[in-house]
């Protein structure tokens, strides 16, 4: 019997241990694939990045940013004039007007500075808790997880998370993962639903996880299409 046939017993906690350690195996060395030098940039950058690739994002960056990359460069502008320079990325005319108004509300009470406090980043435009924790992960190094389509899809899949919504998944992160690792985390989890944990294909018979997984080991590796994890 292969190992890939048989169930691993195991408390949820010493599962969860294998397949950090796992994910740190497979994705040493992680870090933001946005490219930024500054928290401001990041926080716009991040703000780009819904319905957006990475990719796409820093090829908009690469020449925004050498023009603009300040609070008050942007306050400055009109939401049409920046939309002509984001237009590469969906929901632009939102996004245009988000990071402008973000801009100016930095400006008003924050002296220009892009605030280290999760409330804080949640109040300004165009900032949910998902955008806030990218922030205060990879801009200021604080202890923090955010939850994207694939950190969702993936923790819930492996069993490190039951909760179908992002803000559950998150605090079930939490308390199941070390504090100092939550960052990285996030990355681990973003690069294995990238490369192998795929939305509609994951690839369960290459996966290193597979023995550790809860949904593999519930449902079976051809399962997947009408798994009760749906996500």
């Amino acid at each position: 019997m292969s190992i890939k046939d048989r169930k691993i017993v195991m408390t949820k906690t010493e599962r969860t241990q294998k397949i950090l350690e796992e994910l740190e195996r497979l994705y040493p060395n992680v870090k933001s694939m946005l490219n930024f030098t500054t928290p401001f940039e990041l926080l716009v950058a991040t703000i780009l990045s819904a319905q957006s690739t990475d990719k796409q994002v820093n090829r908009i960056t690469g020449s925004l940013f050498k023009k603009y990359n300040t609070p008050e460069n942007f306050a400055a502008l009109e939401p049409g004039q920046l939309e002509e320079m984001i237009k590469g990325c969906g929901l632009f005319r939102n996004k245009s007007k988000n990071i402008i108004a973000a801009s100016r509300v930095l400006l008003e009470k924050y002296g220009g500075e892009v605030p280290q406090d999760l409330e804080c980043l949640m109040e300004l435009p165009g900032v949910g808790r998902k955008t806030a924790n990218v922030v205060l992960s990879n801009a200021f190094g604080k202890n923090a997880i955010a939850v994207d389509t694939h950190v969702l899809r993936v923790a819930n899949r492996l069993g490190l998370a039951d909760n179908p919504t992002p803000l559950g998944t998150e605090l079930q992160l939490q308390e199941a993962i070390p504090p100092e690792l939550w960052s990285k985390a996030h990355h681990w989890l973003i690069n294995h639903g990238r490369k192998v944990c795929s939305a509609r294909k994951p690839d369960c018979l290459s996966c290193t996880l597979y023995q550790w997984c809860r949904n593999a080991q519930e449902e079976g590796a051809f399962a997947w299409n009408n798994s009760k994890t749906k996500l």
